[in-house]
Parts: structure tokens; sequence; C-alpha cells
């Protein structure tokens, strides 16, 4: 009890005495204190719950938790699952807004939220309740799933795919663009009662497509189906019009795809474009259903969202039975369109690609066996200019993305490191026909000529590839520089400027032994793609590091999830692989100039002194280039990647064959024809 205040009528400073009176009082201030609580809960708190719980049971397209006023849950759920079937996968946000109470009634706003990709589709309807007892019903009433909604009405979805964005080349030519297509297949109405399996058997064996397969397909599609066996450009076909309509059923239908020029061109970087696959479905969280024609690989798949633009939306509500005759038949649209977003066409992607040299790539390659890369650069500017992998490759991005030991082209590193240490190309190196190394034996390759053995100039060994001139200089060149080095020709760092996923190398910061030595004549763990051995050349002949690039406008559309598409150029970085073991020296500055012109002079003498002579004929400005050979895999004799790569003028090229011998032998006639063609 509190003392020292008066009661209301007692005078200051006089105490009431205690006693029966004063346990009345408490009882009343007690009952009164509570009879004005309850007078508060005037049953909001209830009302909000069960607006809560209606809101969160049509987010979840369940209303079995809900209590209705006269409907049955289930029969409430089946209902709103059949309202919203035709928008599946997508389903609503939806939140309750502050509840209005009158009496035993409230009524609650219901915000909602679709999402049917980058488009949004926002509104607010109400939702009523009565109390019960001392519970709260909801109302059933289908405008509480869409404005003005019917009980005999549903929600239907249409949609419609803008055109998508063209990919181009240097000089803004169309790589891929719409290109006249015919699709042929069996359409059953018109078998007329031919037998379905004969004819999807002889359609089989006109296109070129598996019958069993085919015939299976025909025979489980529905009577009023078109099955389509394959989709044939309408240039250069061999499969005519005439031959397809002599088969019960077939058709040639005319249409238009985006395609590339050739089937195979710039295939393994550009991608192509066809139904979305089910991985592409379940990643989308949405953005792309079945049937959905999405990018499939490369930058088709890289860069689909600015390519694909966003398709038309439209959602209409109709009568549950409104059949697609009765809708063509009507005078006036029994539908009402409740949202609709107009398409927004794709944005063209712009590349470097020139579809010259890219062709005259694919052509170089197309009757080697194993798999193989040209890449072909400009290395003033970084553009990226072919990208070619061999059909050997199967499909994969060899060019870009193929990781392997160099070889002997890697010895420009080497130099590059020896130049640093004080050395010139006209310094004296010993080359020996064999080296050992904590008991493994290394030599030169096959055919070595004797001439060049001993004491020879720096230039001597680079141009004749003495393997055992650069393994001896190990002592001198350590690990960490030989890393430096390749930082300093830009392999092995990062490339935001490209605007497409790349291995571009990976020279580790530290080793030592057999796998130091290794090192000095790119194996053990020295890794680089075609892509980053022709940069590493097109450094010597800019001067500098190249900062390659390959897509132009990478910002024109976000790219897609997991890959990178800056479209700035910062100063290069090493990348993880390259400073995991190492940090960074300052001997990684880059290449200059004068370095630069020291290692054209020795790529030079490889073609005027040493074993790439047969580039001397090559018509045009002067050719350097680098050979190399590398070691994989556990046969006896080992097998080996065949490289070269070569600058002439403002050209950078790196040739690699996977499984082929020698690289002045395998690798080298084929820069030789590109470098002709090129010129």
């Amino acid at each position: 009890m509190v003392t020292g205040m008066a009661k209301a009528g007692q005078k200051p400073g006089i105490m009431a005495p205690m006693g029966k009176n004063t346990k009345i009082s408490v009882a009343v201030a007690v009952l009164v204190l509570g009879s004005s609580v309850v007078a508060c809960d005037d049953g909001r708190s209830g009302a909000e719950t069960a607006a809560q719980q209606y809101a969160a049971g049509v987010a979840a397209l369940d209303l079995k938790p809900v209590a209705f006023d006269g409907k049955d849950a289930a029969a409430a759920t089946d209902q709103l699952r059949n309202v919203f079937a035709a928008l599946e996968p997508q389903k609503p946000e939806v939140q309750a807004g502050e509840v209005a109470l009158d009496g035993d009634n409230a009524s609650a706003p219901l915000n909602y939220t679709w999402k049917f990709g980058d488009a949004e589709w926002k509104y607010t309807v109400p939702a009523n309740f009565r109390k019960s007892g001392d519970k709260w019903l909801a109302v059933w009433d289908p405008a509480t799933l869409a404005p003005g909604l019917a009980d005999s009405e549903i929600l239907t979805k249409g949609s419609q795919s803008p055109p998508r964005g063209d990919i181009l080349g240097a000089g803004d030519v169309p790589l891929v663009t719409y290109r006249p297509v015919v699709n042929v297949g069996i359409d059953k109405p018109q078998l007329r009662g031919a037998d379905p399996a004969d004819s999807a058997t002889k359609l089989a064996a006109l296109v070129g497509v598996d019958p069993a397969g085919y015939v299976q397909r025909v025979q489980a599609s529905g009577a009023e189906a078109f099955v389509s066996a394959i989709t044939l450009r309408e240039e250069g076909r061999t499969v005519t019009n005439e031959q397809i309509a002599a088969i019960p059923g077939a058709v040639a239908i005319p249409g238009s795809i985006p395609l590339a020029p050739s089937r195979t061109f710039a295939r393994a970087v550009l991608g192509t474009v066809g139904e979305a696959t089910a991985e592409q479905i379940e990643a989308s969280e949405g953005a792309l259903t079945a049937g959905d024609v999405t990018g499939i690989g490369g930058l088709q798949q890289q860069y689909d969202k600015q390519l694909r633009g966003t398709d038309a939306v439209v959602i209409r509500a109709q009568r549950a039975d409104l059949t697609r005759e009765q809708t063509q038949s009507a005078a006036t649209d029994p539908r009402r369109v409740l949202f609709e977003v107009a398409p927004t066409p794709g944005t063209p992607l712009k590349t470097t690609i020139d579809p010259r040299l890219q062709s005259l790539a694919e052509s170089t390659l197309e009757d080697v066996g194993p798999a193989s890369a040209i890449v072909a650069l400009r290395p003033s500017s970084g553009a990226v200019l072919a990208v070619a992998s061999g059909p050997g490759s199967n499909g994969y991005n060899t060019a870009m993305l193929g990781q392997y030991a160099p070889g002997s082209i890697f010895k420009m590193v080497d130099s590059l490191a020896m130049f640093r240490n004080g050395l010139t190309p006209d310094s004296k190196v010993e080359c020996t026909p064999t080296l050992t190394v904590d008991g493994r034996t290394f030599k030169n390759a096959e055919g070595y000529p004797g001439t060049s053995l001993g004491s020879v100039s720096l230039r001597d060994a680079f141009a004749h590839s003495c393997n055992t001139a650069f393994i001896a200089a190990r002592d001198a060149v350590s690990q960490g520089q030989l890393e430096a080095a390749a930082l300093a020709m830009g392999i092995a760092v990062e490339a935001p400027s490209l605007g497409a996923e790349a291995f571009l190398g990976s020279v580790p910061g530290e080793a030592t032994g057999t796998e130091h030595a290794a090192s000095m004549i790119g194996q053990g763990k020295v890794l680089l793609s075609p892509l980053a051995a022709a940069m590493m050349a097109g450094s010597v002949a800019k001067g500098g590091p190249v900062s390659p690039q390959l897509v132009i406008n990478p910002d024109g559309g976000a790219a897609a999830a997991g890959t990178t598409s800056g479209s700035t150029a910062p100063a290069a970085q090493p990348s993880a692989t390259a400073t995991a073991e190492a940090p960074a020296t300052a001997s990684d500055e880059p290449i200059t100039a004068a370095e630069a012109a020291s290692l054209a002079d020795m790529m030079r003498a490889v073609v005027t002194s040493g074993h790439a002579g047969f580039l001397s004929s090559v018509p045009g400005a002067p050719v350097g280039a680098k050979t190399g050979t590398a070691e994989f895999g556990k046969e006896n004799p080992p097998k080996t990647h065949a490289w070269i790569v070569a600058v002439q003028g403002d050209l950078a090229v790196a040739v690699f064959v996977e499984d082929g011998g020698l690289g002045a032998t395998t690798s080298g006639p084929l820069l030789k024809e590109f470098l002709t063609g090129a010129g």
C-alpha cells in the first residue's frame, strides 16, 4: 500500500484507517479496471487473425485451415485452385491490410502481388468476416481472389514473345538473326485414314531422324496434333516440298527462327535458341515455363534476358466453360482484361567476331580429328576476331574454356622473366642434350638440331626451343618470378571487358624441384586456354598486356546467374588461381615496349632460323611465332598437345590440337593456312 498520498475528500496529512471498507474499495477498483479491459477488447485481434489466416491460405492455394461462414473449406480450396490454375507455376503474394470492424462484421483489404517475369500485377480486393460466438469466420466470395470475379469465372493467362535480339559481329554484321526455315512433321488431321506409323517411318527416313523414336511420338500424340520431326533451313535444303507432300499427313510449315550463318558457325561460343530445358525452368524462379523459347549455352544463354526482351502478358477473367470456338465466334470478346503488359523486343548483342575470319578458322579445322581450336585477336584493341573450336571438340568451347599445359610457347614467359634478371636475346645460355633434376631427366624434342647445342644465344635457344637451356635457368628464375612474368603478359588474370566466360590461365606462384623445372617448359601445373595463348602473343605485338573484348554491349541486359558481363576494363587483377599460393610482386608490372620488342625479335627468329621456317612464305607483314609441344597422360610414349602462336601486324593467333604430336608439324600448317587466308 502506498503511503504519503491522500484519498479524494480526505484532508491532507490524515490517513484513513485500515479495515473492511478499504478491502471493498480495492475490489471495486479491480472490477472497474477489469471492465475497462473487456470494453477495449472489441474482437479486433480475432478478426485480424482471421484476415491474416485467409491471406496466407490464398497465397498457399490452400484454404483448408480457414473457417468459413456457410462454405466448406475443401470446396473453397478447389475453387481457388481452379480460378488460378492457368497462372501456374506462379503464385500470388497476399498481405492482409488493416481490419475495419462493424459490430459482429469485419472487413480487411487483401493486397495481391503477382510476378510474371519482369511484369508485376498488383491489386487490392476486400475480404469480409462475420463473428459467430467467439470465432471469426471468413465470408466466401470469388471477388476476394481477383477484382469483380464472379462465381462461375476463372482467370486465364495469355503471352506472346517479342522478336529476339540479333547477335551482331564486327561492324554490326548479323551473326545470329531470324532466317527462314520449314518445320517438317506429321499433321495428324491430314492423315485422312492413312497409317500414322507408316507415314512417320517414311518421313523420318526422308529427313534423317530416328524412325523408332519419331513413330513413338506420333502415335502418342492426340488426334489433332502436329508432331514436328525436324526444322530445316530454307536456304540450301535438299528435301523438297514435293517429297514431303508425297507422304500422307506430312507437311512443311514455313517460319523463321534465330540462326547463325551455318549450323557450326561459332556454335560453342554463341550457343543456340530452343525450348527451355527442365533445368533452366527450375533455375529461372518462374521466369521460364514449359514451351518457352530461350538461349541454350554460350552467349545466347548468358545474355538471354537482353536478347529475349520481355513477353507480352495479358490476364483475363472469363466463364469457366467458355470455349475457344465461342470466343472466336463472338462479336465482342466475352473475356474481361484485368492486367496487360505490352512486349519489349530483345536488344541486339554486339560482339567483335569477324564473320570472315571465324569462317576461315572453322574451315581450317574441319578435318582435324582431336579437339582443336584457333583464336585470333587484334592486339591493339583486344578485339577477339575468331574463336573456333574444331569438330573434335564435340560442341565444347575448347577455344575459350580449355585448360591445357602450354608446353614451349610458355618460354615467352620464361624469357620475359630472364630479361628482368638482366639477360638479353644475345646472352649466352647452355643447351645440353639432357638435364637431370632430382632424378628426373628432361630432354629436348625429337629432332633437335645438334648445331644448336652447347653455348648458344638465348635467341637461338628460343628459336629451336631448347628445353634444357630454359630448365637450367630455374635457379635464376624463381617460380614467383615466373608467375609475375605471366601476369605481366596479361595471362592468368581476370578480364572484365571480355563479357563472356573464359579460362585465362593458371600459373602457380610456388613450386620446387621437378615441378618448378617442368613449369619452365610450360608443363607441371601451368595451364592455358587457346584464348590465353593468343593474348600472350598479342602482348608482344601490342607492347603491353592485351585486355580482350568479345562482347561490346554487355550492359544492354542483365547476364544470367553465374556469369560476368562487366563493360569496363579496369587494370588487370591477378586471378584467384594465379594468386592462391603467392602474392603478386613488384616485378609483375606490365610488359614494357622494350621487353616486347626483345620477345618479338626472338619470335621472328623462330621463323627465320628456327623450326617455323614454313611461315616465311606467308604474304604480308613479317610473321613471328613460337611452337609448343606438351606431354600429357600416362601412356608410353606420352601423347602430346600441339601448339603454335604467331603475330603478324595487328593480328595475334593461337592454334591448338589436343592430341597432335609436335606443334611445328601439326599446328604449324594449320596456322599457315589461316594466316594466308586472313591476309
